[in-house]
């Protein structure tokens, strides 16, 4: 079977024709990792050259990665998506042999291309960015190096944007269909199935922040840990909201769900994909106690999300395949309702990351609490929207 990428891309020109550039992401679509980033200023174009020139770069590293991949694009360039499509025509001369370049790249069959919001396509527009920003001072994108120069010079403004979708929207008009395209109304997507998120309460090791992952002794709830449970079980009682009680295997999570589910009059469902990390030889250890015994492999870890801890963990990646399959498979039996699922630190954020479109060193920037409360919502349409993070107002 085909392996499937996606390619995120998005162009822009400031002033149109104006300085350009654009940025393309190739992500892995069960764990959002991404597997390839491209960016480049172009000198000056219009917003729709840097649009397309973005799409044949994303294809073209799509295809450096797995020339058999099957390749879903998505893009906020409504003009692309629908020329892409086939519903559109293409009238521009400087759209034309582009395109002709993005169809090269794979078979024909092998690309769909689906229109996105600009809010859901911020990784390539932020490389696009940061290639404008290097062009600005005489350089080239590079990898990791040109962040600092997006935070020295401000992103397009509003008016900038403004102006990039005016001149879409008039080319668009001219290669549009002249009779309206049916289904770009909002669609009632009805409810949307919601995942409460609680972290399992405190054991012995949690206030000395050691690492306890699925490899590791399986702690118990201290006391501290059985009070935070029944103050959380109190709050989601208050709620009334919850219709289902999902925990990872593990006992502190267990314990913590059980607490839940005697005030709501729920059972407990395990799901075996919400176990925390195997943190393998650092299972009980500090940070410190791990920077001082495998100081290269702590190093290796913290800068690869596919890097596995010492002594055959998992990876961040490897987690995260774990968690999207298991968030897939309590989609498909919850849909619509509202479901608490009791993990653990690496699970809550992995879900809150893959729902944002996050990079995976955004695990390493969100703060987790024992006991605390996050929420995901997740739309019939694909989309997830994040409704709470490390809430712990019950535990005041």
């Amino acid at each position: 079977m085909a392996r499937t990428l996606i390619v995120e891309a998005d162009g822009g020109s400031r002033g149109n024709p104006g300085p350009a550039g654009y940025g393309a992401v190739v992500l892995d679509p069960e764990t959002g990792e991404a597997l390839a980033e491209v960016a480049e200023f172009i000198g000056t174009a219009t917003n729709n050259v840097a649009e397309y020139k973005g799409l044949v770069a994303g294809l073209r590293a799509a295809h450096a990665l797995d020339p058999q991949a099957c390749v879903q694009v998505r893009m906020d360039s409504k003009l692309v998506v629908e020329q892409m499509s086939g519903r559109w025509q293409i009238k521009h001369p400087d759209m034309k042999p582009l395109a002709a370049e993005a169809r090269s790249v794979f078979p024909a069959g092998r690309v769909t291309y689906e229109w996105i919001p600009r809010a859901q396509n911020k990784h390539a527009d932020r490389l696009a960015n940061e290639a404008m920003d290097a062009g600005k001072i005489g350089k080239q994108w590079e990898p990791g190096n040109s962040r600092a120069a997006l935070a020295a010079a401000p992103a397009r403004s509003a008016a900038a944007r403004a102006a990039d979708e005016a001149a879409e929207s008039a080319e668009a008009a001219d290669a549009a269909p002249s009779a309206p395209a049916a289904g770009w109304g909002a669609p009632d997507l009805g409810p949307p199935a919601t995942f409460v998120l609680l972290r399992h309460g405190e054991t012995a090791l949690t206030p000395e922040k050691r690492f306890s992952g699925s490899g590791g002794t399986d702690p118990e709830l201290s006391a501290a840990g059985r009070r935070q449970a029944e103050a959380a079980a109190a709050a989601l009682a208050a709620r009334g909201s919850v219709q289902a009680v999902v925990s990872s295997p593990l006992r502190r999570c267990r314990e913590t769900a059980q607490a839940v589910a005697a005030r709501l009059g729920l059972e407990v469902r395990i799901e075996e994909g919400l176990r925390e990390t195997d943190f393998g030889a650092w299972e009980g250890l500090t940070f410190a106690e791990v920077r001082e015994r495998f100081p290269e492999d702590l190093d290796a870890w913290l800068g690869s999300a596919r890097v596995a801890p010492t002594g055959g963990g998992e990876s961040f990646a490897t987690v995260a395949r774990r968690v999207a399959v298991a968030r897939d498979k309590l989609l498909a039996r919850y849909a619509g309702k509202t479901v608490l699922l009791v993990t653990h630190v690496t699970p809550v954020k992995t879900l809150v990351r893959l729902a944002l479109g996050a990079p995976p060193e955004s695990l390493f920037r969100m703060e987790l609490s024992a006991a605390s409360l996050s929420a995901v919502a997740y739309f019939s349409d694909g989309n997830a929207s994040v409704r709470l993070l490390n809430d712990t107002s019950h535990l005041r």
